[in-house]
């Protein structure tokens, strides 16, 4: 089975997503400096705020609660004591770069919850042996929004058509560490088919993705458990490929991934024939 997150603070959503059997409920607390890194992108800026753990927290009865606070600063530690406090399950630390970030983290973290890594800066893809090596991490994951900005890419995905996604696939796996990558739409929509995606998923290891906007359209609980399962279906039919098939699928995503390239080059080419 590969877990599933979903980003949500309504409450009536939140109770249809723990009962649609939905791994991971997702508070979103990170605001700083978020809207400046994305200017212009057509990613979501999140409205959670602190009281929105604690509501989760009363409904959620199936899932876990994850929370994803700012990137480190000064009021680190406050913040993960607030979350923790509030019911969270799982903390998450966003942008960071240095492993004295991350080393502080677990520290004020203690055990109190799990540690969850959110890699998406080039500064922690060319540190990852050194924070790997720090004690006490439960999980990572790999956000792809940010990452492809960080390394001055045009489209996330580049990330898994250049090797990226699977380099820090194999140090994870190396270090016996959980992880996830980035989100997915449902199975037959996207820029990218979902299962393509999820297939992918498959192949290098992964075992979490987050649930993208689609997921938020004709909320109820037939419909977004019948989302899920096909997720899952899809999922554990690739891990009983073969390794051709699933080598197949990363050249069906290469080619989608070039061909989605193009389209932006040849937007950006236009832009300065104007």
């Amino acid at each position: 089975m590969i877990k599933t997150f979903i980003i949500e603070n309504d409450p009536d959503k939140i109770a249809i997503y723990d009962a649609a059997g939905i791994s991971r409920i997702f508070v979103d607390l990170e605001v700083n400096g978020k809207a400046e890194r994305q200017a212009g992108m057509d990613f979501v800026i999140n409205d959670h705020n602190i009281h929105d753990v604690a509501r989760a927290r009363k409904i959620i009865k199936n899932s876990k609660l994850l929370v994803r606070i700012n990137p480190f600063n000064l009021n680190t530690e406050q913040e993960i004591n607030e979350v923790i406090d509030r019911g969270a399950d799982v903390v998450m630390l966003p942008m960071f770069k240095y492993p004295d970030e991350v080393k502080s983290f677990i520290k004020y973290v203690n055990k109190r919850a799990k540690v969850s890594l959110l890699f998406e800066t080039s500064e922690a893809f060319c540190r990852i042996d050194e924070i790997l090596n720090i004690k006490g991490i439960d999980e990572a994951h790999i956000g792809l929004n940010d990452l492809h900005l960080s390394m001055g890419l045009d489209f996330l995905y580049e990330l898994m058509l250049y090797g990226q996604v699977e380099f820090l696939a194999n140090k994870f796996k190396k270090f016996n560490i959980p992880f996830g990558v980035g989100g997915v739409a449902k199975m037959n929509e996207g820029k990218l088919k979902g299962e393509i995606i999820i297939r992918e998923h498959a192949r290098i290891g992964s075992s979490a993705v987050i649930l993208s906007r689609s997921f938020k359209s004709n909320v109820n609980l037939k419909n977004v458990k019948n989302e899920v399962e096909k997720i899952q279906s899809v999922f554990l039919s690739a891990r009983s490929s073969s390794n051709e098939t699933l080598y197949n699928n990363k050249i069906l995503l290469d080619e989608n991934v070039k061909k989605i390239i193009g389209q932006l080059h040849i937007n950006h080419s236009n832009f300065y024939k104007k």
